[in-house]
């Protein structure tokens, strides 16, 4: 969302207004103090009568005296040689450059006349001046300067806490803090903008449609959602949904955080809710998106005897009540955001506040292309860049990883000299993503790259051979990250995945430790990941997914998040049963893998051999070494499928966002 705030009001009448910023009045606080302290030498001061005076004087210990005469005071300033003859040994330590002592004097004639007389008598050096004032003012100001500072630092602390009001509106803490974009905003984000996300784009027109005509849904008896609950991965495009509604809608959006809530005073987050939904109701129709709002509407009561989370349970009641307060076609809406709806409190979720979930998901194949033509309008590429490719080689990722590897191979292009984009800079920055950087030096032994690049050629033979594991892209043994080697896969994007191909990927993740084993004679700790992925996805298999053997059609996974107090709901015989039913089947995967390897033991040397002279192999060289795979992956499928109803005349393509 953007964000407008700076220190110029927009202008109403062609003058822009300046605001007042209260950090000048501190600086010029600041100045006068440091001005004072400086002024101060914080001398040792003291009085004494007008006998000692003369005598003192006689002696020519005063190197400058000033008379005030309304007042009948002396101020004496003391030689720095002079000082042990005024001041006692023990006021010697505190005794300042300058010290002072001041006299009451009988009248500004008679110390004249003493004065003159002494001067006459002993050539003493003090100069001396008259005023008619006196120092009352200054001594009440260098006495005070302490509860100054302190009135400043208050002040200061205090606009800290209450999030930015100034030093007379501090009672402002309770006021809402979003952010209110008009009919005329600078927000230019529609819906043209969101690429993919048919479903959830839908959903949210229905409810700018409302906004924009209510008496279409009102005649027929219809009532428009309360509110919609946006929920789904970060980075699918959740906030700029919401900035579409916002750049569509053409009416007043309330903008806000679910910590813009959340004070350390009591009682000031229920304030805030109150206040946002007055302001809400007053410029009715209107939308409150409230961002990441399990910040502030977690469930209650999960943790009774930690009373820390008092304030913002009483907020989340606050918002609860306002909520479900207004009528029903009152023309605010609510829009709130998360990734996290697992733990939001139910009486949320309700119908009547949130009436509808709508669940932005990880893009599609289909969608991945639509974002990325969004994503590669503002770059110069050339005619190897497309985006239908760039859609296939990023299985699982986000929109906001799309828009990062766009923006990651401009860069590269940009630092290695190119007049455009290329294919080759977008896969090193999928590569920089996914992988992480490139680490050529690091020192590596012979022996450490032989077996590295051992291990890395058994995973890429067996994703070649097995008929469900993933197809390979890529391998490289150049160190990459926190790895010495990598290989890079084309998951099929399934809904539902079966006993066999999980065998087969696990079987395939094996294929490293087992080529260490077989061909090396021995095992090394680089295959520690693999052995942690395979024994989660057996323990998967065996405990949640019911595709055992031993204990088949079993679910020991709660999905609700009640747990009813078990730590495990099982006994200890079926503790022992599930772990001799995951060693049994990682076991057998093992065997599998060096079963396979072993009968295509020459064409794994080829390829090992060939990734020691070249560090980097493509799916090319694979099939050049192994033939073509006589199995089509489901991405494959589909992109073949989408071509045959493009093709057909009955068929119509859907038009690209």
């Amino acid at each position: 969302m953007e964000n407008n705030n700076n220190n110029s009001i927009p202008p109403k009448n062609g003058k822009p207004k300046v605001r007042f910023n209260p950090y000048l009045l501190y600086g010029v606080i600041v100045i006068v103090l440091v001005g004072l302290f400086m002024m101060n030498d914080f001398s040792t001061t003291r009085e004494i009568g007008w006998t000692e005076f003369q005598r003192l004087a006689g002696d020519d210990v005063f190197e400058k005296l000033v008379v005030y005469n309304k007042k009948n005071v002396l101020e004496a300033t003391v030689k720095n040689d002079r000082k042990t003859l005024v001041f006692d040994p023990e006021e010697l330590e505190q005794v300042g450059i300058s010290p002072k002592v001041f006299v009451k004097i009988p009248s500004a004639d008679k110390f004249s006349d003493f004065y003159d007389r002494t001067v006459a008598e002993k050539q003493i050096s003090a100069q001396v001046s008259y005023k008619d004032g006196d120092d009352t003012f200054w001594n009440i100001l260098f006495s005070a300067w302490p509860i100054l500072l302190i009135i400043f630092i208050w002040l200061f602390f205090m606009r800290r806490m209450t999030g930015g009001a100034g030093p007379g509106n501090i009672f402002s803490v309770g006021r809402s803090k979003a952010q209110i974009f008009d009919r005329d905003g600078h927000i230019k984000v529609t819906f043209k903008d969101v690429a993919g996300l048919a479903e959830a784009k839908q959903e949210i027109e229905e409810i700018v449609s409302f906004l924009k005509n209510p008496a279409k849904y009102t005649e027929l008896g219809g009532k428009i959602p309360k509110g919609a609950l946006l929920v789904g991965p970060p980075g699918t495009g959740k906030t700029l949904l919401a900035k579409a509604v916002a750049g569509e809608a053409n009416v007043p959006f309330f903008s806000l955080s679910g910590s813009d809530f959340v004070e350390m005073f009591v009682g000031v987050g229920a304030s805030r809710v109150r206040d946002l939904f007055r302001q809400a109701k007053e410029k009715a129709p209107c939308i409150v998106f409230i961002d990441e709002i399990d910040a502030v509407g977690r469930a209650r009561g999960k943790n009774v005897n930690v009373n820390a989370n008092d304030e913002r349970e009483n907020t989340l009641n606050q918002l609860l009540t306002e909520m479900d307060g207004f009528g029903s076609n009152s023309g605010v809406i609510i829009l709130a955001a998360t990734n996290r709806a697992d733990v939001l409190d139910k009486a949320l979720l309700r119908a009547g506040r949130f009436d509808r979930q709508i669940h932005v998901e990880l893009p599609d194949l289909n969608e991945r292309r639509e974002i990325f033509d969004v994503h590669l309008r503002p770059i110069k590429i050339d005619q190897t860049v497309d985006a239908e490719f760039m859609a296939r080689q990023t299985p699982g990722f986000s929109g906001a990883d799309i828009a990062n590897v766009c923006n990651e191979a401009a860069l590269i292009a940009a630092r290695n000299g190119k007049a455009f984009v290329q294919k080759d800079d977008f896969m090193n920055a999928v590569d920089r993503i996914v992988g992480g950087l490139e680490k050529r030096s690091r020192i590596t032994t012979a022996k450490e790259r032989r077996s590295i690049a051992f291990h890395e050629a058994g995973h890429a033979t067996l994703s070649w051979l097995l008929e469900h594991a993933n197809p390979l892209v890529k391998v490289t043994i150049v160190p990459r990250g926190k790895a010495l080697g990598a290989a890079w896969y084309l998951p099929e994007e399934r809904q539902i995945t079966t006993r066999e191909q999980l065998l087969d990927e696990m079987c395939a993740t094996l294929g490293g430790r087992a080529a260490e084993e077989l061909f090396l004679g021995e095992i090394s700790t680089g295959a520690s990941n693999d052995l942690e992925r395979v024994t989660k996805q057996a323990y998967a298999m065996v405990v949640y997914f019911g595709m055992s053997d031993r204990l088949p059609n079993l679910n020991y996974y709660d999905s609700t998040g009640q747990d009813w107090g078990f730590t495990k709901p099982y006994s200890e015989e079926t503790a022992r049963r599930i772990d001799e039913e995951v060693q049994r089947m990682v076991n057998e995967q093992y065997d599998r893998a060096k079963s396979i390897l072993a009968e295509y033991a020459e064409k794994h040397h080829e390829l090992g051999g060939r990734l020691l002279e070249s560090e980097v192999i493509y799916s090319e060289d694979m099939e050049h070494i192994f033939g073509k795979r006589p199995w089509v992956s489901r991405s494959q499928e589909i992109l073949n499928l989408k071509e045959e109803e493009q093709k057909s005349p009955d068929g119509e393509a859907s038009p690209s966002a």
